[in-house]
């Protein structure tokens, strides 16, 4: 074995826990299953996680890891129940040489896979080392009780478990330790921001890159969904709130204590009605998350590294088709009012029916401007004021029946060959602009289109569109003014 921790040839590698085997393609080697730490079942449930334990000869790599346990939705029909379920894959162009690495979190939080995205685009055109991870989900991610060390941050825990991983063994797959960018979507993006802020996640992360996902959310959840309940993968929740919840459904199990509840077996928890949903927003007011990240981008005690973050046009068109379903004439009012009270009939003239071409693009309208956009631009700032920015809007109008809806760009980084032609030529572009990121902390790069920063003067915002890459009034687009004071 060569003294560089490199195998025999580039299908095999070795790391600290052993030797791997991958899958050789022509142009890249995936390697899969990875685990990053032990398996946290039994006793390891609701605990940090664990070193990863050695293995004997040369392991199989060319095959996932289980996915973490999960109950599936209506958007997913993915289930599972083996907690031993944290593992990673690393895509590379080859085990030689010292290449940026991207860590890549999966949205939800309480479903999904790291497997489930083919890096091997973005790992081969942008020259990167890309790594997709497993993370504890639902009640195994963020459950809490009085006295339970770590309580709410089971999940992120995790996150940084694997970036530590990536820190001590990105060598052995050609990739740099000392250039590792983070980067997710959704909740995924929610976590890069946790790790952006949290103490303890210092020096572990290069750069960041968040899609659709932030730190601010500044309207109450339930008026996002008026009637239906909040969305606790854009929230945060104090850590005393998470313990009083986990005592609520510890004594619904019929449990008076934590080694009661490390004992029933997964199915019995992911039974338990909602149970993945409750726990699913982060825990902070704890040594992971000492503040609301919100406060602490505000007061500067963040990391001081460069970010890439945006959102899509229209994130929240496919999102009400998902869970609200159709929205009618007699609905937009009565909506309007349960969000924004004696306001809503400002918000009605401002974005009147006759404006869009049904109310459920109305309604979608509303909560992409008031929830995304107002929130977004607000961190844009914030980080722009300690540290490079560069911020971006992805505005294909094809990209999905809703529109540039919710995660609708990440087909263009994780590309499986359904784009058309113009969606091809973007999603090179993208993958362009994000691993010359990932290599120097700044998109441009020679033959792309000029990506300014977000700094203080124009506050610019790169619009990601077939044939229409260019700057956007994001501020008009949206109607940033109007929402100023709702």
């Amino acid at each position: 074995m060569a003294d560089n921790g490199k195998g025999d040839d580039r299908g095999t590698v070795r790391v600290e826990s052993g030797e791997l085997r991958g899958a050789v393609r022509a142009d890249h080697t995936v390697f899969q299953g990875i685990p990053y730490a032990a398996p946290p079942k039994g006793e390891l449930r609701w605990q940090a996680p664990a070193p990863p334990r050695p293995w004997d000869g040369v392991r199989d790599a060319t095959a996932p890891g289980n996915p973490c346990p999960q109950v599936g939705s209506s958007y997913s029909d993915v289930t599972a129940d083996d907690e031993d379920c944290l593992f990673l894959n690393v895509t590379t162009p080859s085990t030689e040489g010292r290449k940026p690495v991207m860590v890549w979190v999966h949205g939800d939080g309480a479903i999904g896979a790291g497997h489930h995205f083919d890096a091997a685009a973005l790992a081969t055109q942008g020259d990167v080392v890309v790594v997709t991870i497993n993370y504890r989900l639902g009640v195994f991610g963020g459950f809490g009780l009085p006295g339970l060390d770590g309580s709410g941050t089971f999940g992120l825990q995790d996150q940084r478990a694997a970036l530590e991983w990536v820190r001590r063994n990105a060598g052995s797959f050609g990739g740099d330790p000392g250039n590792v960018t983070l980067f997710g979507v959704s909740y995924g993006a929610s976590s890069a921001a946790a790790h952006l802020v949290s103490p303890k996640s210092r020096g572990l992360v290069d750069k960041v890159i968040m899609h659709s996902g932030f730190a601010l959310v500044d309207l109450p959840a339930e008026a996002w969904y008026p009637g239906l309940g909040a969305l606790p993968w854009l929230a945060w929740r104090d850590t005393a709130e998470i313990a009083g919840l986990g005592q609520g459904v510890a004594a619904e199990l019929g449990c008076a204590d934590v080694d009661c509840l490390r004992a029933l077996p997964a199915a019995t928890l992911l039974a338990h009605p909602q149970v993945m949903n409750i726990f699913q927003p982060f825990g902070y007011g704890n040594a992971d998350l000492p503040d609301v990240p919100a406060d602490a981008l505000a007061k500067g005690e963040f990391a001081k590294i460069p970010v890439l973050a945006g959102n899509t046009r229209d994130e929240h068109r496919g999102i009400v088709a998902l869970f609200r379903g159709p929205v009618t004439a007699d609905d937009y009012p009565a909506l309007l009012a349960a969000a924004f009270g004696e306001k809503a009939d400002e918000v009605a003239r401002e974005y009147p029916l006759t404006a869009f071409a049904d109310p459920s693009e109305a309604w979608a309208a509303v909560l992409t401007d008031r929830v995304w956009a107002r929130a977004t631009f607000r961190q844009h700032e914030l980080l722009s004021a300690h540290t490079p920015t560069y911020a971006f809007e992805f505005a294909d109008p094809a990209a999905s029946e809703h529109g540039a809806s919710h995660s609708t760009d990440i087909g263009y980084l994780f590309p499986e060959g359904d784009l058309t032609g113009g969606q091809r030529e973007l999603s090179d572009v993208m993958i362009r602009y994000w691993s010359r990121f990932a290599h120097t902390g700044d998109p441009n790069g020679e033959g792309l289109p000029k990506w300014p920063a977000f700094g203080d003067g124009d506050r610019h915002v790169q619009s990601l569109a077939p044939d229409a890459i260019t700057g956007v009034d994001y501020r008009a687009t949206h109607r940033l003014d109007f929402w100023a004071d709702k």
